[in-house]
């Protein structure tokens, strides 16, 4: 046993043991102390040391710190952790890590011991934060110390302290290259210990792991990636293990096959619309050049067209080599087989993205694509003129006449057990119920397609389906009903009239067909054959054709056709001539081509839509805030007839109100004049006054009730006609502005500026109120009243009336009075009192008028704030747009990366293709 052994075991004691095992160390170590002293210059350290040992063996901890407090030369500083120890036995703790604290020494196997004495101490004391750090202390000291790294790992898993456990793994693994510490430390990313930690901080231990051992590093690789799939971290560790890899080259030795499903799903999940591309492009170069270093057998195609795909579209971000080494790949890899799926869903996904931002692709552009996933029937697409027998052509194939010469929609025809015919449009896909809806919406429009199914011999026994076009009768008619369905077709056949075969015309659009889908074949059918009654001059023609078709189309084919041929005999021919023109090529090749075109197809009318969008709402904007501008024109015209009916309505009014209170002021004077007439001798002039007032006022009332208010009654009736014609002119003016609104808002009935004509009904009913039925005014005090005539009157009435010879006097008198008497005032009490129902209608008639055109206004000004939000909406899209147009045009040109990724797989092994 080694010195430093003995004094950790604190065994050293047993140096002095020899020969005297069955001697008790006590009495050796006595005896030998005793001895000691008897020397000159005696050295009593290493016994009293020995001693100190055995007394703290036999738990006198005491007497051993007696023994050790003196102990001067090397042992010294191990004394000194024996005195720690014994206090630490004693439970005086505090004086143990003080003594622990104490102890200097170059020893690294003391200071470990110590170190790992003060981590047991720390942790009976509680001081958890302070056992951490001498354990890391002894495992940074002296990690090779039996069981330190055991003990260290041991305390951090009790405790959770898992950043201190990875930290221990990490530094072990690197430190030993031992496969047990990555086992740890992948058991710990299985756990999720690591997933909020820097992905960098595993780089050196990956390194490490990638020359030990290749499969153990995919596996702790792949742990740590699914680890920060759903973090933060993510693109981090995306970025750091891809600049890690690149430095690397992965042997194929061993198969990557976890890491090549880890790149594969991530790069699709990367380039799946969810990100922006400024956040994706530093990652994505290095991710598909590390998977084209580590992509297993079955991934290889598809991680090298990924490479190929990035470069057409970022051409700087990828080194060349790598670009190069793709192309290889992509050269030597067999043919890929699930194109066409893979194909479909991501034209769905485009379909998917489209609907969501509100862009409509068409129902009848969906379904074309979607019927192309069938490959039993191939597509032969039939175009001529109509007079050429095109339809009697189509007829026969069918077996029955279903075509006219007047159809403008093509028509889909496919063999089915049972009858089903749809009208596809792009807008809806709608049931036909029999054979005359079928006819007339083949003669509707050539934006739709009528797909019909039922049982056709022919056509299933030649898995056939057959696509007719509307006849040629304009070139533009022509293109836009044979040109939008060239890529869905498999083959063309060219109906052509024996009487002109290939006119300029047909041969000018045969050859535009041609350069529009040149992948496509195009074949010719001479149809009406039967007006050329001798067969050599037949053949003659048929020779003379085929060699014009040759010159521009030298691999097409041309087949004699007449309906009156014997049928069944030429059925068989075209028979054979159609499986000729239909057999021998790939159709789901083909088929994925055509989709790969359709899908190209739509992300250019998504990108052209989204500066259509823009270029929209700049108009719209434009427009709103011009409709602004007339909307308040209109609202200040209709103020300023308001204001103008308001001025000539009342005017008319006050006209009518005014005559008649001036009629009243002059006619109740002359009536109450009149009154004279009543006062005779015989009056009893001391009730005359009475009298008098009574009749004064039943006159007055007479007066209104017969005269005033029927003449009333008759002017208002006419002012009510009058204001309803003004009325009228307005609402004729209204309505006219309403529709002129309309038309601009395109039809729509947006604005309609109805008045309120039951202001008149009530105008009608109040005047009906005032001029109908008795009078309701108060009897007026006329002779009553307190004036100095009228009293001396009545006094004298009363005093000299019973005297004869007075009465002549006082006859005169009277009747001078009441002629002579100043009714003005009375006069202008009474019509005051009356005129006051018809100034409170004068007072409300404003109001009315109001209320008349109050609707117009609301209309007016509900449209001018309806626009301005349309504006401030609108503005805000705009500036999103413009702000942020990556949000829409990054998605597309992910989905144009993954069709050139398509288009790059679908040509693996492919062979150069001939020239139709």
């Amino acid at each position: 046993m080694t010195l430093e052994k003995q004094l950790i075991s604190k065994t050293f004691y047993e140096t002095f043991m020899e020969s005297n095992e069955n001697v008790h160390p006590i009495r050796v170590l006595g005896e030998l102390y005793v001895a000691e002293q008897q020397n000159e210059v005696p050295d009593l350290t290493n016994i009293r040391f020995a001693q100190g040992e055995v007394y703290f063996l036999n738990k006198d901890y005491e007497a051993a710190i007696f023994k050790w407090e003196s102990i001067p030369n090397e042992l010294g500083p191990w004394a000194q952790k024996n005195m720690a120890d014994a206090y630490f036995e004693l439970d005086l703790l505090s004086n143990a890590e003080d003594f622990y604290k104490s102890i200097e020494t170059d020893s690294e196997v003391l200071k470990t011991e110590v170190l790992l004495q003060l981590f047991s101490l720390y942790i009976q004391r509680g001081k958890l934060e302070m056992a951490v750090e001498s354990i890391k202390e002894a495992v940074r000291l002296n990690p090779d110390y039996p069981d330190v790294t055991d003990l260290a790992r041991g305390f951090f898993e009790e405790h959770s302290d898992w950043g201190n456990a990875v930290e221990l793994a990490v530094n072990e693994a690197i430190r030993t290259e031992s496969l047990s510490w990555f086992e740890v430390l992948h058991s710990y990313v299985d756990q999720g210990r690591t997933a909020k930690m820097e992905p960098n901080y595993f780089s050196e231990a990956l390194s490490v792991l990638y020359r030990v051992d290749q499969a153990h590093f995919e596996s702790l690789s792949a742990a740590l990636w699914n680890s920060y799939k759903k973090s933060d971290l993510y693109f981090s560790w995306l970025k750091e293990y891809n600049h890690l890899l690149l430095n690397m080259e992965p042997g194929r030795s061993h198969t990557w096959s976890l890491l090549s499903e880890l790149y594969k799903d991530t790069y699709f999940e990367l380039i799946s619309g969810k990100h922006l591309i400024r956040d994706l492009s530093h990652l994505i170069p290095n991710h598909i050049t590390n998977w084209v270093k580590i992509a297993s057998p079955s991934h290889s195609l598809v991680s090298a067209s990924a490479v190929l795909a990035w470069s057409e579209i970022f051409p700087s971000n990828i080194d060349s080599s790598a670009v190069s080494e793709a192309e290889g790949l992509v050269n030597r890899s067999v043919r890929y087989q699930d194109g066409l799926e893979e194909s479909f869903k991501l034209f769905e996904n485009v379909m998917k993205w489209a609907k969501e931002k509100g862009v409509l692709m068409g129902e009848r552009f969906e379904w074309m694509v979607r019927e192309l996933l069938d490959l039993d029937a191939g597509h032969l697409l039939i175009a001529g003129a109509a007079s050429n027998g095109k339809s009697s052509f189509v007829n026969t194939l069918l077996g029955e006449e279903l075509m006219g010469d007047s159809t403008s929609a093509s028509v889909l025809f496919k063999d089915s057990d049972e009858a089903e015919i749809h009208a596809v449009t792009d807008e809806e896909v709608r049931s036909i119920s029999d054979l005359e809806d079928f006819r007339q919406s083949a003669e509707k429009s050539q934006q739709t397609l009528i797909r019909c199914r039922m049982p056709f011999a022919f056509l299933q026994n030649n898995r056939l389906a057959v696509i007719d076009t509307p006849g040629l009768a304009g070139q533009s008619k022509f293109r836009n009903g044979v040109f939008q369905y060239l890529h869905f077709a498999d083959s063309m056949l060219f109906v052509l009239n024996a009487d002109s075969p290939l006119t300029d015309k047909e041969l000018d659009l045969a050859v535009r067909m041609r350069e529009q889908a040149p992948e496509l074949p195009i074949h010719f059918l001479l149809s009406k054959m039967d007006r050329i009654p001798d067969s050599q001059d037949a053949m003659d023609l048929l020779d003379e054709t085929q060699s014009r078709v040759h010159t521009y189309f030298p691999k097409a084919k041309v087949f004699a056709f007449s309906a009156y041929y014997e049928s069944e005999s030429q059925l068989n021919d075209l028979a054979v001539f159609i499986k000729s023109i239909m057999d021998g090529r790939n159709r789901k090749e083909e088929r994925t081509a055509k989709v790969l075109y359709y899908i190209k197809k739509s992300i250019k009318f998504l990108l052209e839509k989204r500066v259509e969008m823009e270029n929209s709402l700049i108009d719209t904007i434009k427009w709103n805030e011009e409709m602004v501008t007339k909307l308040k024109g209109a609202n200040n015209q209709l103020s300023d007839m308001e204001e103008e009916k308001i001025r000539t309505i009342k005017k008319s009014y006050s006209q009518i109100k005014d005559k008649m209170r001036q009629d009243l002021e002059k006619r109740i004077p002359e009536l109450l004049r009149n009154c004279s007439e009543m006062v005779t001798e015989d009056s009893d002039f001391g009730k005359i006054h009475t009298e008098l007032n009574d009749e004064m006022n039943n006159r007055v009332h007479e007066y209104i009730e017969e005269t005033v208010l029927p003449d009333f009654h008759v002017s208002i009736q006419e002012w009510i006609a009058e204001s309803e014609g003004e009325f009228r002119s307005s609402q004729a003016y209204l309505d006219e502005m309403s529709e002129s609104f309309n038309e601009l808002y395109d039809g729509e009935e947006k604005i309609s500026l109805d008045c309120d004509f039951r202001v008149l009904d009530d105008w009608r009913r109040d005047a009906d109120r005032m001029t109908r039925g008795s009078v309701q005014l108060d009897k007026a005090n006329i002779l009553n009243r307190f004036s100095p005539s009228q009293f001396l009157l009545k006094s004298a009435g009363k005093l000299l009336g019973a005297i004869q010879q007075n009465k002549a006097m006082l006859h005169n008198k009277y009747k001078q009075f009441i002629e002579h008497e100043d009714y003005s005032e009375i006069a202008e009490s009474i019509t005051n009192k009356f005129m006051q129902q018809f100034e409170l209608f004068e007072k409300s008639l404003e109001r009315d008028i109001k209320m008349f055109f109050r609707n117009p206004f609301d209309v007016l000004n509900h449209t001018v704030e309806e626009t301005y939000k349309d504006i401030a909406e609108n503005k805000e899209a705009l500036s999103d747009m413009r702000k942020n147009p990556e949000i829409y045009q990054d998605p597309l040109t992910l989905f144009d990366l993954k069709l050139r990724q398509f288009e790059w797989i679908t040509s693996a092994g492919e062979k150069v293709k001939e020239y139709r």
